[in-house]
């Protein structure tokens, strides 16, 4: 029954492993790619990186870093491009850190510019979170401005000004954020009373 067996079980998956290729259907070759003509199109027509990512230093050794789920060379300008779901890092030399979120952002290298567009958001390591609707930045040097109302949470409390600028004067010095136009402050005293 044994030696039987043996010789049946291989026989039966032989036939089963048969009948799955003979009963298969056959496959499409000639089918298209699952992507719609316009997205094609735009893809051929928009020069784009997935998910860049850049970092450096500035020569007064404030440390940026900058990442995208996309970045567009925008047609007709060179060195200009648009990024997508925009995340910075900055870093001062004094070990303060800035984190800020955008919608999108132009970057233009030759101008040594950034603009973040759209929710803009900011906090910082010092306690501070700012909302606005647009900052600039200068590439090549830690030098912030948000030139529209800005909404802030900080250590003293509820405020909004007019505009921000956030820079380092001097090579050595601290690294400033300079609130004006009109700056309003809804105080919040420290409950712990340090």
């Amino acid at each position: 029954m044994v030696s039987l067996l043996k010789v049946a079980f291989p026989l039966a998956a032989l036939a089963l492993l048969s009948t799955l290729f003979l009963l298969a259907r056959a496959m499409e070759t000639d089918t298209a790619i699952p992507f719609a003509d316009i997205e094609v199109q735009e893809r051929l027509r928009d020069q784009q990186i997935t998910g860049p990512f850049f970092s450096g230093t500035t020569q007064t050794g404030d440390q940026m870093s900058f990442s995208a789920t996309k970045l567009i060379t925008l047609d007709g300008t060179v060195g200009t491009n648009r990024a997508e779901d925009v995340l910075a890092r900055l870093q001062t030399a004094q070990g303060a850190t800035f984190r800020l979120l955008a919608d999108t952002a132009e970057l233009d290298i030759a101008e040594n510019s950034a603009v973040l567009n759209g929710d803009v958001s900011m906090t910082s390591s010092t306690g501070y979170r700012i909302d606005t609707a647009q900052i600039t930045s200068l590439i090549s040097t830690l030098d912030v401005t948000a030139p529209h109302q800005v909404d802030a949470n900080g250590p003293l409390g509820k405020f909004t000004a007019g505009n921000m600028r956030i820079f380092t004067p001097s090579e050595g010095d601290n690294t400033q954020m300079l609130f004006s136009g009109g700056v309003k402050l809804v105080y919040t005293p420290n409950k712990s009373g340090k």
